[in-house]
């Protein structure tokens, strides 16, 4: 793993995303309005994301919601029909290998399989979350930097407002998760 293993996890002096991911850079140039066209897109793919993530089940139904154990079969059933569906889009379009990978609203650093792009290099990274979400994450952005070690750190064009909210909202959730799962529960004396 290139990352430590530290609490907090922070690119571009704000909290990131990190996790392992199937990523592709694409060179090309950047239009000013690559970002822009693309938030739309991108919001809808993290919201899909978003969705599938587990968010804790409700062990004890809740009194004032008796529907609660209905709708928690219908989302382990769609949950179950969006895995068959990811798996069969997975046999048809090929994923990149996994990589560690740290991301937020400003920008990403991986390290790259192969030959990395060079520092100044135009493109977008293609971040693919879940098997489930057919579409990838598009960021348009500028290679900074490329270590020894093929390590690439990228700085995305300005995004949408919206679209950098939910960003820091998943980067935050998933600090919180981890934070959590390192100190486990606390054990009653």
């Amino acid at each position: 793993m290139m990352f430590d293993t530290a609490d907090t996890i922070v690119l571009y002096e704000e909290l990131a995303f990190q996790d392992v991911l199937p990523l592709r850079w694409q060179n090309q140039p950047l239009e000013p309005a690559t970002a822009a066209a693309l938030a739309e897109r991108n919001l809808q793919v993290l919201q899909a994301w978003d969705a599938l993530e587990d968010h804790g089940l409700v062990e004890k139904p809740d009194e004032n919601a008796p529907l609660a154990a209905d709708i928690q079969r219908l989302d382990r059933k769609m949950t179950l029909l969006l895995g068959l569906v990811g798996q069969l889009l997975a046999l048809n379009r090929p994923r990149p290998a996994p990589v560690p990978l740290r991301f937020n609203a400003r920008g990403a650093i991986w390290r790259a399989a192969e030959a990395p792009p060079p520092p100044g290099a135009q493109g977008l990274l293609e971040i693919y979350l879940h098997d489930c979400v057919a579409q990838p994450l598009r960021l348009a952005g500028e290679v900074t930097a490329v270590t020894p070690n093929r390590e690439v750190k990228v700085r995305f064009a300005p995004l949408d407002d919206a679209l950098s909210a939910v960003i820091a909202k998943i980067a935050f959730r998933r600090h919180r998760r981890q934070i959590a799962g390192r100190h486990g529960p606390k054990r009653k004396s």
